[in-house]
């Protein structure tokens, strides 16, 4: 007889391991990547908040950070399975080079598709995202350099090709935090160039206007 530990883990898995076969396997994929980005999201909006205690939760945010999530999910299910069909087997060279393609391919592909996606959520044109996505292209690529050969090939050489994209997403947890991050740190920037446009007057010009006769006045008596 199975000690209860043993017997309470067989069971739970009965209900775990439906979802990573067969038609639920893209599904359970999706709701992952997406509920996984929106987590990393969440711990890097309580590091703000620990650092600046008036900075707000954004929870549209997050829920953005959710859709675009989603929205990967499925590329990703469908990447996987393109590459090991492709390359089947663990070898140490197939495993290499399944690396080396998805970091090649696979990384740029999904750091353009978060910038474009998260910029168009937010009322930006294609170019503005365009432009943010080159400006941050090489720190994100060199960053992702540093995290992601290493975890994929734990990925391809030990996993079963059904719980790639949940391995990916567990350890993007860390990662979507420094997504978040990169995305969003010119948020203050961004919010002193919307004043300057509704006001048409930068922060540094405010610098330049003299003061009113008044406090003229006020400072001489």
């Amino acid at each position: 007889m199975l000690p209860q530990g043993r017997l309470l883990l067989s069971r739970f898995s009965d209900y775990w391991k439906p979802f990573f076969k067969g038609r639920f396997l893209l599904v359970t994929n999706t709701l992952i990547c997406g509920t996984l980005l929106a987590t990393g999201d969440t711990l890097q909006q309580t590091r703000e908040i620990r650092k600046n205690p008036g900075h707000k939760r954004d929870l549209v945010r997050t829920g953005r950070m959710f859709t675009i999530g989603c929205s990967m999910g499925p590329f990703m299910h469908f990447w996987y399975l393109w590459l090991d069909g492709l390359f089947p087997g663990r070898g140490i060279k197939i495993v290499m080079k399944k690396v080396f393609i998805d970091q090649i391919i696979c990384s740029p592909v999904l750091g353009a598709w978060y910038f474009l996606g998260m910029g168009s959520m937010e009322g930006h044109t294609v170019e503005e995202s365009w432009k943010e996505f080159k400006d941050k292209f090489w720190e994100f690529y060199k960053a992702d350099w540093c995290v992601w050969p290493a975890a994929q090939m734990i990925n391809f050489y030990f996993l079963a090709p059904n719980y790639r994209v949940a391995y990916v997403n567990v350890i993007t947890v860390g990662w979507d935090t420094y997504l978040s991050y990169l995305k969003h740190r010119v948020d203050e920037v961004t919010d002193d160039l919307e004043e300057e446009s509704e006001s048409g007057i930068s922060v540094d010009q405010h610098a330049d206007i003299p003061p009113s006769l008044p406090e003229q006045l006020d400072d001489k008596f």
